[in-house]
This record gives structure tokens, C-alpha cells and sequence, in this order.
């Protein structure tokens, strides 16, 4: 897993029939500590998060094995929203 932060939404008219109905997100990887990374990524959100949100990601197969995500061409899933992190 990883920590991410919600920074916009992706609208895709064309793609696979298997995505339809996923809201996908754009996500920055963040540190522990909450700074930003370069690194950006776009995930299926799988949990409701919203713009701006702290959030868990998982990538490659594990994003496959969320469950709404079974049998997707699914490469990233945001897999739960972030309360606290606490060191």
C-alpha cells in the first residue's frame, strides 16, 4: 500500500466496457509524513474519496483483487481514505 492524496478526476467517454460506472481518480504519491511526491497516478476508486483526501492505494495485482475490481484491466485502486497517521 501506499499514501496518496486525491487531486483531480479523470472523465473517460471511450474505454473498456469492464470500467464502466468506476470513478477514476488522479492521485500524488505522498510521504508518511504527508509531502507531496513528483509521481502522479491514476486510480479506481473503490471506497468514495474526495478531492483532496489522504488515501491508500494499491497497484498491479493487488488493485485486481479489491472487490468491486475482480476480472477489471485494473492497475491502481484507492482501497481506503486516511484518518490519521501517527508515527
Amino acid at each position: 500500500m501506499q499514501l496518496a492524496r486525491v487531486i483531480g478526476t479523470v472523465v473517460a467517454t471511450r474505454k473498456d466496457p469492464r470500467l464502466e460506472g468506476f470513478k477514476l481518480l488522479v492521485v500524488r504519491l505522498q510521504t508518511p509524513e504527508g509531502k507531496d511526491e513528483s509521481a502522479t497516478i491514476v486510480a479506481v476508486d473503490t471506497v468514495g474519496a474526495g478531492m483532496g483526501e489522504r488515501v491508500f492505494i494499491v497497484q498491479g495485482s493487488s488493485a485486481r483483487m479489491a472487490r468491486e475490481c475482480i476480472d477489471k484491466p485494473i492497475d491502481a485502486a484507492v482501497v481506503g481514505i486516511v484518518d490519521t497517521v501517527q508515527f
